[in-house]
């Protein structure tokens, strides 16, 4: 029974050794399998990454992005958790160089202006990278596909390039300084998960994050720490006009030394200075284009008044020679009839004894006009062909003087005539609407013949 007994007990020993012989060579070969994925996974997106920057460095923007775009989205939007991007699984050092050549590569899409991008990606494509970019949706992008949606989790280096992106090319700063503060207060977090004390790490150090409270574990993450507080104090803070928070914030900061503290304290004040007297700059110089157009339209009144006061002299001197050659014209007209009335009385005194006028068959003998019925029929005398030339002239030089008065009070009515004048003949230089013009005036002049013959008919009816 012993013998028995004993040889079960070295059967179920033996069976016991060959069962975790056989579980250990699975562990090995299943560990060998996944580090060779990963070894794969890691040179696929290394060459990738490669690809992806030597079109970038080229100017090949469209190829760039096509080139690295499948490095950062999921297989299966739907289920990230099942199927993340490939940059998710991949190390510290390679997961933040594809970030930034993604962020450094949209920061050169939308630096182009906006006939290079439409020729590049189209006007719509264009547009929408522009508007992720402007509205902040990319910091979204790379939280939710490289970081599993954990905010705290971001790389220090992929936070300052995305608060950099955001800094120059977003259309406020507001979007900026909430993500700037949601990963700063995750990132100050305590981690309170101790899984690690039994054997399990957490995701956290599955994917690099430091798990000290203020992610300063090594000079590099205290340099990225302070380079993400400058960032955030002395950039996006300024631009929203919240001086008196970024002071108090760099004051509680408990990352920053003294000497850093006091730096940082110095370059805000050297800011705020250089703010106050970029608006003192601003309101001189608001200041002098008000006086300056003050002084304008002084200016212009007062040529104005001149050049009316010169036209009213004008004026009064052109009606005063009108008066003078009107009175000289009269004086003529009435001597002249006075003149041949003394002659002809004269003639007609010596006369009168020998010749008497004979009386008419009706006996009614005709009266003698009088002085003042001659006066009465005088007509002023029109103002000679001199006269008029000189009226005539008098009026265009009154007429060019005004245009030039108008014109140098307000030139923009010259370049409207030009434009007027330039459009006009670039409308009469296309022959379809000569050939228009010319139909239609045919047209109208046929109607005006076909009215005024018929209007000779009916009179000669």
């Amino acid at each position: 029974m012993a013998t028995t007994n004993g040889f079960s007990q070295d059967g179920m020993a033996d069976s016991f050794s060959s069962s975790q012989h056989i579980l250990s060579n699975s562990m090995s070969s299943l560990s060998s399998s996944i580090t060779s994925a990963r070894q794969n996974s890691s040179s696929h997106i290394s060459k990738t990454y490669r690809q992806s920057s030597t079109l970038f460095l080229t100017r090949r923007l469209p190829e760039a992005l096509s080139t690295i775009l499948p490095l950062i989205t999921p297989s299966d939007p739907e289920n990230q958790a099942l199927a993340p991007a490939p940059v998710a699984k991949a190390s510290r050092t390679t997961r933040i160089k594809v970030w930034s050549l993604y962020l450094t590569i949209l920061n050169a899409i939308v630096e182009l202006g906006p006939e290079e991008g439409k020729d590049a990606f189209g006007a719509q494509e264009w547009r929408a990278i522009c508007t992720k970019v402007r509205e902040g949706e990319v910091w979204e992008e790379v939280v939710r596909n490289g970081y599993h949606g954990v905010e705290g989790d971001v790389d220090s280096d992929v936070v300052i390039n995305l608060a950099t992106l955001l800094l120059a090319h977003a259309r406020t700063q507001t979007l900026n300084q909430k993500r700037l503060e949601n990963y700063l207060a995750a990132a100050n977090t305590p981690n309170l998960d101790i899984s690690d004390r039994f054997g399990t790490p957490n995701r956290s150090r599955s994917r690099g994050h430091q798990a000290t409270p203020s992610g300063t574990a090594t000079p590099r993450d205290l340099n990225a720490r302070v380079k993400i507080l400058e960032l955030y104090t002395l950039h996006v803070l300024l631009r929203n006009n919240e001086w008196d928070y970024a002071r108090e914030f760099i004051s509680m900061s408990p990352v920053l030394d003294d000497e850093r503290r006091e730096a940082f304290l110095q370059a805000l004040h050297s800011l705020y200075e250089e703010q106050q007297e970029s608006e003192k700059r601003e309101r001189e110089e608001k200041s002098r284009q008000e006086e300056e157009l003050r002084r304008d339209l002084e200016e212009a009144r007062r040529l104005r008044a001149k050049n009316e006061a010169a036209e009213r002299r004008r004026l009064e001197e052109e009606r005063a020679k009108r008066e003078r050659g009107t009175s000289e014209g009269d004086y003529g007209v009435e001597k002249a009839p006075s003149t041949n009335g003394r002659a002809s009385g004269s003639a007609n005194g010596s006369s009168k004894g020998a010749r008497q006028p004979k009386a008419k068959p009706n006996g009614s003998t005709r009266p003698p006009l009088s002085s003042s019925s001659k006066k009465g029929k005088a007509v002023v005398a029109k103002p000679s062909l001199g006269g008029r030339a000189v009226m005539i002239l008098s009026n265009v030089r009154a007429l060019i003087e005004q245009m030039g008065s108008s014109l140098s009070s307000n030139p923009y009515a010259l370049m409207r005539l030009i434009a007027f004048i330039l459009g006009f003949l670039l409308v009469i230089s296309r022959k379809n609407i000569r050939e228009r013009i010319a139909r239609v005036i045919g047209t109208g002049w046929d109607k005006v013949r076909a009215t005024a013959g018929m209007g000779v008919k009916v009179s000669y009816i």
